[in-house]
């Protein structure tokens, strides 16, 4: 009787939410186990304003990306704050890294990047306290929620609501 090895994550790099005004303990947690387990790191920003709005489609686009082709100057200023954030986080660091800027639900888009690039786990927080995040949890539900029920890699959540921004 042969046991099968369970699924552990695939070899490439880990995947690692990146979002405005975000605890840098995320990301200095991302590092930290990039480091320690020798692999690479790409963290993801997924532009909030990234909905598909038509329903009514001129073309078929269904083999198209989703991600975005250009970047327009709010999502240019957002990822441009998170790659400053992103800069201090990783000076000194030996672990390669890079930023995608992702298009569509959060947890949908860190969960397809992470398959494209047969990710070893995603690193993800949790949200802020307040009566904000509840509601806007209410409503769309948690990232980390998400990723982790729809997901079949390692999920690391990283508790973030007694941090300071």
């Amino acid at each position: 009787m042969s046991k099968e090895p369970p699924h552990v994550g695939g070899a490439g790099p880990i995947v690692a939410g990146a979002m405005t005004k975000q605890p840098r303990r995320v990301l200095l947690e991302a590092r930290a186990l990039a480091e320690s387990l020798g692999s690479a790191l790409v963290f993801a920003f997924v532009e909030p304003n990234s909905y598909l709005v038509e329903w009514e489609l001129k073309e078929d686009i269904r083999g198209n990306s989703l991600n975005p082709k250009e970047i327009d100057e709010d999502m240019t200023a957002d990822a441009a704050d998170i790659m400053k954030v992103l800069e201090s986080c990783m000076a000194g660091s030996k672990v390669e890294w890079s930023l995608k800027v992702l298009a569509g639900e959060p947890g949908k888009a860190l969960s397809r990047l992470a398959d494209e690039l047969h990710a070893r786990m995603i690193v993800v927080g949790t949200r802020h306290k307040g009566f904000g995040a509840h509601l806007s949890e209410l409503f769309n539900g948690s990232t980390a929620s998400h990723v982790i029920a729809h997901q079949s890699l390692p999920v690391v959540v990283v508790p973030v609501h007694h941090e300071d921004r």
